[in-house]
């Protein structure tokens, strides 16, 4: 069964909000005067992999103009996709010959809120049903693409500029960075790994106990594919549903006496919450004193999801704050720190029970920046470029190494 293209709403980084687990759609927030942003953009895809199989590019997406779902084309062309039926369609085929090894291509892209897939070796399954477009997941052991080696960047281009991201939210695969060319000739890059990282990233789950190791796919020939994410892991059965019980429990305990203090909106320090536990429920007050949200004790899926029991609406209060708790939990900060969002990194992931996918992505990063969770961006620890005025955007695919 593939997944159908659906959306919930996270606020990333400069007004964005997700799509499919990380995908962005900027909400138009103004940005610094600048020359108009250009129907399309070019993106240069380099492969710089090392690999012999032929490369598939797909950019997919919405077109922000009309709201449609379609696909673009070299030349940013916007194609709309046909009607889709119950069962699923195929979906035309918006694939393009990617860049053979050692040399690039560009292409452009058009004003979307979009995926740029790229798969090695065989294209990629789309579908069409009656509510959109059907894409891959993996997760499940019997979608077309669960053999394939693939991954996607997400992006939004509009009339602010450019957003375009490497993400881990969904699953670590296929490595490759993101880069945008200024209008200055300077270039700003993320996503791509220290020497080694790909192999200490396995390398890292398989040596951690308690399930991290059953992320890993790999296809009958042994070729490893990807990891899942921890959600997908206690989704299937991988990870043991209770794999953060014992954390959640303590920080339960400890602010059922003392008060987690949220401050969500870094421009604005004298917007805090104040959170108390009461029972299974974390209820937070404003300056006032009055209840302005209240949190169910999470389970696993909520906190690697950043769903469920920490849902996070487009709002000004309960969306912020689950936000930075989610962020919280991932990192495991929440009991060393009673002020959140935290100020560095030097705290994350050092409690024995915490988000060890999202540990293992983050230390393996050239750079330090990752989305290995939705909200990865609170504090700006994310693998994020952004340009008003962009004169290129760049995807690269790196070594597997």
């Amino acid at each position: 069964m593939l997944r159908t293209l659906k959306r919930r709403a996270m606020a990333v980084g400069l007004g964005i909000a997700a799509v499919l687990g990380g995908s962005l759609l900027a909400t138009g927030v103004p940005s610094p005067a600048h020359a108009a942003v250009p129907d399309t953009v070019p993106l240069k895809i380099t492969n710089n992999s090392g690999r012999g199989e032929p490369v598939y590019v797909y950019n997919l997406g919405t077109q922000l103009s009309t709201g449609r779902q379609g696909w673009a084309d070299a030349s940013g062309a916007f194609h709309p996709w046909p009607a889709g039926g119950n069962p699923p369609t195929p979906a035309p085929d918006a694939s393009m010959a990617g860049p053979a090894a050692g040399r690039s291509m560009t292409i452009r892209i058009p004003k979307f809120s979009g995926r740029i897939y790229f798969s090695y070796g065989r294209k990629l399954v789309f579908g069409l049903a009656a509510g959109g477009l059907v894409q891959p997941a993996v997760q499940n052991p019997t979608d077309p693409n669960r053999n394939i080696l693939f991954n996607w960047s997400e992006y939004t281009l509009n009339d602010s500029g450019l957003w375009l991201n490497s993400t881990q939210v969904d699953m670590f695969s296929a490595p490759y960075s993101v880069g945008v060319q200024r209008a200055d000739g300077s270039t700003a890059s993320t996503g791509r790994l220290r020497p080694g990282g790909y192999h200490g990233f396995f390398d890292a789950l398989r040596g951690r106990p308690g399930g991290w190791a059953g992320l890993i796919q790999t296809r009958s020939d042994g070729t490893v594919l990807r990891a899942l994410s921890p959600l997908y892991g206690v989704e299937t059965g991988a990870l043991p549903a209770s794999v953060m019980d014992d954390y959640v429990d303590r920080v339960w305990r400890k602010y059922t006496t003392s008060t987690l203090t949220v401050t969500p909106f870094a421009d604005q320090p004298g917007v805090k919450y104040y959170g108390r536990v009461s029972g299974d429920v974390m209820h937070f007050t404003n300056g006032a004193g009055a209840v302005v949200t209240s949190f169910q004790k999470p389970d696993a899926s909520s906190v690697f999801g950043c769903h469920r029991r920490l849902d996070a609406p487009n709002d000004q209060v309960r969306g912020p704050i689950s936000r930075t708790l989610c962020a919280g939990f991932n990192r495991s900060t929440l009991l060393v720190n009673p002020h959140q969002p935290d100020s560095g990194t030097a705290d994350f992931y050092r409690d024995a029970v915490t988000n060890h996918y999202a540990r293992a992505v983050h230390a393996q990063m050239a750079d330090g920046k990752a989305y290995a969770f939705a909200f990865d961006d609170v504090g700006h620890h994310e693998s994020l470029v952004h340009d008003g005025d962009p004169r290129q955007a760049l995807l690269t695919l790196d070594p597997f190494s």
